[in-house]
């Protein structure tokens, strides 16, 4: 009997083990499933490594980007379109992890849970994927760059449908480099530099300083500051301006001067505690992903308890060891011409299936109140200013900009730099926000406002109601 209460026992322990094999391998397949489709070892997706088994991905107009034709992976007969939407679209081998190809290869494929991808065995294609990009607006954008490093990103800043994000280097799908891994050209090809680059901001996170002070200092607009060409803080090195302002340099004029002696100064006044306090209600530091699947670099901006005064006027000018992706700027702009609200940014449309059906596709639709709507027509204004007497309205004719430049240096002693022109059209019936950031790019405003007018005029031209 008690031999026959041992076996018990142990068929027993065999079943729990069994049942408990059952629900983990049930759970591991329920969540990982998709993933273990999507290897590069299945020939139903792959050939020689290439992703072949995915559906259509059109751009916001119906234009084809990127289709399955007999087994092979097709993109747009337009070089300029499949170089200007490389970096959202994906590349064949998914090594670009941004692109729509490989963050929703399941959701492309048409894998599910029930049938794994036998529906695109059975069809030869997958699910169909519409983004909000505009093909035109990119190809344009890529034009506009005109072979040099850099990024345009251009937003609808009250919906959050990105319809350009364009990125270079960049290459074609088609006529892949030889040498793309050891060509200097190419370094960083495969980085989306609007999601992804981590830039020193320069003089457009003057932006950011400017409303920590119209939060904090009450009489702001009644002050003036001196600059004669440099400011010299109690401690720490001297911070160098880009042109002796002279006496008595109000707010206004100070932010569209850009005078790194005047903000260094309100920086200092400010202190640590209420610029990271800012600067994290803004944003920066935080993680953004776009269409709540593409994860973007949050940036990094974290001023130490009593900080040296250079290093708060440093860092309060947009030097320093602040790092930000040009899409955390282009948040924020948005934010500002939106009446102080973020809000959530896309890439997707929509989703449909082989025989065209609509299907559920959950995108996110958060608002975030970055900054109250008062401190949003006040920086707002003085955007506007910028433009009307210091960038010159003649060179932006007809687009009613909002925008603030940037010439941020990599380091103090190199001559290499980020030029920067971010900001927004304040035109209800045209509402998109922009960021330009080129590298070694000299002048933000004459490097990156020429680029920025050229993709807002198109933007304009297409999209002005």
């Amino acid at each position: 009997m008690k031999t026959i209460s041992k076996r018990g026992i142990f068929l027993w322990l065999l079943c729990i083990l069994f049942t408990a094999g059952i629900v983990i391998l049930t759970v591991s397949f329920v969540n990982h499933g998709s993933e273990w489709a999507m290897k590069r070892y299945n020939k139903h997706m792959y050939h020689n490594g290439e992703l072949i088994g995915a559906g259509t991905i059109y751009d916001c107009d119906g234009v084809e980007l990127a289709k399955t034709v007999d087994g092979e992976r097709v993109y747009n007969e337009n070089r300029q379109i499949r170089k200007g939407t490389l970096h959202i679209v994906g590349d064949k081998t998914n090594f670009i992890s941004t692109g729509v190809q490989s963050v929703y290869d399941s959701k492309l494929t048409g894998y599910n849970l029930m049938f794994g991808v036998y529906n695109l065995k059975r069809y030869g294609k997958g699910n169909d994927l519409k983004l909000t990009i505009d093909s035109e607006i990119c190809a344009e954008a890529y034009n506009a760059l005109d072979g040099r490093k850099g990024t345009i990103g251009v937003v609808n800043y009250k919906t959050g449908d990105i319809i350009c994000c364009t990125s270079y280097p960049s290459f074609d799908v088609n006529n892949m480099p030889d040498d793309i891994n050891t060509n200097e050209e190419y370094e960083g090809v495969y980085i989306n530099r609007l999601l992804s680059a981590r830039y020193v901001p320069g003089s457009t996170f003057k932006i950011v300083t400017a409303i920590c002070a119209i939060e904090n200092m009450p009489d702001v607009f009644e002050r003036t500051w001196d600059c004669s060409g440099a400011f010299k803080p109690k401690k720490g090195v001297e911070i160098i301006c880009n042109a002796d302002h002279g006496h008595k340099v109000d707010f206004k004029t100070a932010l569209a001067q850009s005078c790194n002696s005047a903000f260094a100064q309100i920086a200092i006044e400010l202190g640590e505690e209420k610029l990271n306090a800012t600067a994290k209600e803004l944003g920066i530091g935080s993680a953004i992903k776009i269409s709540g699947d593409i994860n973007c670099y949050p940036g990094k901006f974290a001023l130490k308890s009593n900080a040296a005064d250079d290093i708060l006027g440093w860092t309060g000018i947009g030097q320093g060891d602040t790092r930000m992706a040009p899409i955390t700027m282009l948040r924020i702009v948005s934010a500002i011409a939106n009446g102080g609200t973020a809000v959530s940014f896309n890439v997707v449309d929509g989703l449909a299936s082989q025989a065209g059906k609509k299907l559920n596709i959950t995108l996110p639709t958060n608002k975030t109140q970055m900054m109250s709507p008062e401190t949003a027509a006040t920086i707002k204004s003085m955007l506007r200013y910028n433009i009307e007497e210091q960038y010159g309205e003649y060179n932006y004719k007809g687009l009613k900009l909002c925008a603030k430049s940037g010439t941020a240096q990599i380091d103090q002693y190199d001559e290499h730099n980020i030029a920067w022109f971010t900001g927004f059209m304040d035109d209800e019936s045209c509402p998109y926000a922009f960021v330009v950031a080129i590298e070694n790019g000299n002048s933000g405003s004459l490097t990156a406002g020429p680029v920025a007018n050229r993709v807002m005029q198109a933007v304009a031209k297409k999209y002005r109601k």
